[in-house]
């Protein structure tokens, strides 16, 4: 009987501290999550090079705004870039940059574009005419706060002339 009885209060035990550690997780987990999301503001400074490789490379410079009251960490960028509906450029960046609170900030973006989708002949015309095109920007941003990462959307579209 005395068995039985301290088997009881072991399973019991045991259940209360799960309970207690979930609940502690759970709460720790939420409260490292930033309180608003990163907002994307936009991309400047657009240029296009040929690499070594005589293929396009895309370089920018992407800006954020941070509105929360701590510091974090930006450890991914993972973009799309849409050039009218098409998909030209993916963005795939692992960094450790330190996002400061409440504050603006930029990032260089490096990415190859991919001509084929737009037509060759049409895109270099369209580009030596500084014809207008419809960006978008979709994928999403990872950035770390006190160890815990989350995911960031970025979803963005804007019109731009871009001229060789």
């Amino acid at each position: 009987m005395a068995g039985t009885n301290f088997e009881a209060m072991t399973h019991s035990f045991n259940r209360t501290i799960s309970i207690f550690l979930f609940g502690f997780f759970g709460f720790a987990i939420i409260s490292c999550t930033p309180k608003e999301d990163i907002v994307f503001k936009g991309v400047e400074n657009i240029e296009v090079q040929m690499d070594g490789n005589n293929e396009p490379l895309l370089t920018a410079d992407a800006f954020f705004h941070n509105p929360n009251n701590v510091r974090m960490k930006l450890k991914e960028i993972n973009v799309d870039v849409l050039v009218d509906g098409k998909l030209s450029a993916k963005v795939r960046q692992d960094l450790k940059l330190t996002i400061p609170a409440n504050d603006d900030f930029s990032v260089q973006l490096n990415a190859r574009l991919s001509l084929k989708e737009l037509g060759l002949l049409d895109t270099i015309i369209n580009l030596i005419g500084g014809k207008k095109y419809e960006i978008q920007y979709l994928g999403f941003v990872r950035v770390a706060l006190h160890g815990i990462t989350v995911k960031v959307p970025v979803k963005h579209k804007e019109e731009l002339r871009i001229r060789l």
